[in-house]
């Protein structure tokens, strides 16, 4: 027989009474012994000719499961967000294997709906069970993290992780692996850049200093005027043009900031054309981590 990606030979089905039986009808609930391993809920057991041929197949479905997603660099949680910031996929996928079938399942619905349409969460491959070979294999082969909650990985398999750089986590409280993943996607979305106000300027006349160029004579209305700070220019309600404050002068010293109600000469790069009347608006910029 084979079983999703598990084959064997039928040794024995027991009802829910523990009783042996020879055979088992449509809507008949039996346990199966005689599996290679744990298959998850939903697999369609067919029944096939002999044993090879069982075993033959379950490897092709194993194959063919890792086959649907491509190798790429080993990802851990800790390395997330740099490993993957510089590439247009934002997607975390894991391997997931538990104690219990409930667990499976509550886990898998749980950390699905922390996807959002930016960041996407993929449960490649969730059953009961120990961490083995195979699952290793598929987390190296799909650039996954494998979850094991409150299981541990059998001794060839965690080597196996270990040389491939598999990351392997293990947990016994569901909220945990829930908060660490939650973080973890966190950190794949677009941190949220937040503007702060400095100052604002009247500009009052343009002159022009040899080797600095143009210079918007000015008078701070409010906040203060900072050196090598963004500033935007706006006439009336449209901005004109951005750039950063190139040069600040208080009369003929060069200084770092001026405060509201002193009059400045301020040189702005990346923006032609200022005229008096027009307002130089100072600002600074800090990227914020957003969470989900």
């Amino acid at each position: 027989m084979v079983l999703g990606s598990h084959s064997g030979r039928i040794r024995a089905l027991i009802d829910p009474s523990g009783r042996k039986v020879k055979s088992a009808g449509p809507s008949d609930p039996v346990e199966i012994l005689g599996l290679s391993g744990v298959p998850s809920a939903g697999d369609v057991l067919v029944a096939v000719s002999d044993e090879r041929k069982a075993r033959q197949i379950a490897q092709m479905r194993l194959e063919r499961e890792k086959a649907k997603v491509k190798t790429a660099e080993r990802i851990t949680l800790e390395g997330l967000h740099r490993q993957i910031e510089s590439g247009e996929i934002k997607e975390l996928r894991l391997v997931l294997k538990a104690d219990v079938q409930g667990s499976v399942e509550a886990l898998t619905e749980s950390l699905e709906r922390l996807s959002t349409e930016e960041v996407k969460l993929k449960v490649i491959h969730a059953s009961v069970g120990a961490i083995n070979e195979s699952d290793v294999m598929l987390a190296s082969a799909s650039n996954a993290i494998v979850i094991g909650f409150n299981v541990k990985a059998e001794p060839k398999a965690a080597s196996q992780a270990q040389a491939n750089g598999v990351d392997v986590r293990y947990y016994n409280v569901i909220y945990e692996v829930i908060n660490d993943v939650r973080a973890a996607l966190a950190g794949l979305l677009a941190p949220e850049i937040r503007e702060t106000t400095l100052g604002r300027a009247q500009v009052r006349q343009i002159f022009v200093i040899s080797k600095l160029g143009p210079i918007a004579g000015s008078l701070v209305q409010e906040g203060k005027i900072v050196r090598n700070a963004k500033v935007r220019v706006r006439r009336g309600d449209t901005i004109v043009g951005e750039g950063t404050v190139t040069s600040l002068k208080r009369f003929k010293d060069d200084v770092r900031e001026v405060a509201s109600g002193l009059e400045c000469g301020i040189g702005v790069d990346a923006v032609k054309g200022i005229q008096p009347g027009d307002i130089l608006e100072v600002y600074a910029t800090e990227e914020v981590a957003r969470t989900l």
